[in-house]
């Protein structure tokens, strides 16, 4: 099974557009809620990634992007390949 990880923000439609798909994919992911994160560690974060917006989605450690980059995956039918 692969480990999918979405770094996330409460008020953020687009975060909550990525866990629904994942969620009616029958996708299981992990949450990072990041609201409360220092300036230091949201910095970290975007070095990692070189993206300053959420949700950032990982699959094994490895950023797929955001939730535009999640659709296309779906729309491709590719989102199974998520699963395991």
């Amino acid at each position: 099974m692969k480990k999918i990880t979405v770094y996330s923000m409460q008020n953020c439609p687009y975060c909550v557009k990525a866990k629904g798909l994942l969620t009616q994919r029958g996708i299981s992911f992990e949450t990072i809620m990041i609201d409360d994160w220092s300036e230091e560690a949201w910095d970290d974060l975007v070095k990692k990634s070189g993206m300053k917006t959420v949700p950032q989605i990982y699959v094994d450690g490895t950023l797929i992007g955001g939730f535009t980059q999640l659709a296309e995956v779906d729309a491709k039918d590719q989102l199974a390949s998520l699963k395991g």
